[in-house]
């Protein structure tokens, strides 16, 4: 299944798999305006359950991902690697990435700038939050997003 990106739904975009359909939003190209591509919103922070339809999901659109980049903070357990579509993706935690920004890196040395959202967000949230990381122009940093997402939230209308 070939993703649509930017969709106005969140599409899931692991084949074969309803329940573990990875929830995903990315701008149309990478015009370099805005300081991300997109946002994810996984279900878990385990690696080895999560990071394999995203990579699949990048593949599709910006070709091959032979890298990834992770804050080093929430993901258990961490593994060095993994295993999809017949080849290995190195991935590495830093302490210093925020454990909201993860970086794809593609074989034509393109960079993909995901906000990544905590499981546990609720939906509206999650939502809100990976619209504003998609939006073309985008000019707020991933550790910024949720929090100015649930200040407006809560703010009366």
């Amino acid at each position: 299944m070939k993703p649509h990106v930017g969709a106005p739904d969140l599409m899931g975009l692991v084949p074969g798999s309803a329940q573990r359909a990875q929830r995903l939003r990315l701008q149309h190209t990478r015009g370099g305006a805005g300081l991300l591509d997109g946002g994810w919103w996984p279900y878990s922070a385990d690696p080895a359950e999560e990071l394999p339809g995203l990579v699949m999901a990048i593949d599709e659109i910006h070709g091959p991902v032979v890298g990834l980049s992770l804050g080093d903070a929430g993901w258990h357990p961490q593994p060095a690697e993994l295993h999809v579509g017949g080849r290995r993706i190195g991935i590495d935690y830093h302490a210093s990435q925020p454990a909201s920004l993860l970086t794809a890196l593609c074989a034509d040395g393109q960079r993909v700038d995901l906000l990544v959202v905590a499981p546990q967000t609720s939906w509206d949230l999650a939502a809100k939050a990976m619209l504003q990381a998609a939006q073309t122009g985008n000019r707020v940093a991933a550790p910024h997003i949720m929090p100015a997402v649930e200040e407006a939230h809560a703010s009366p209308r």
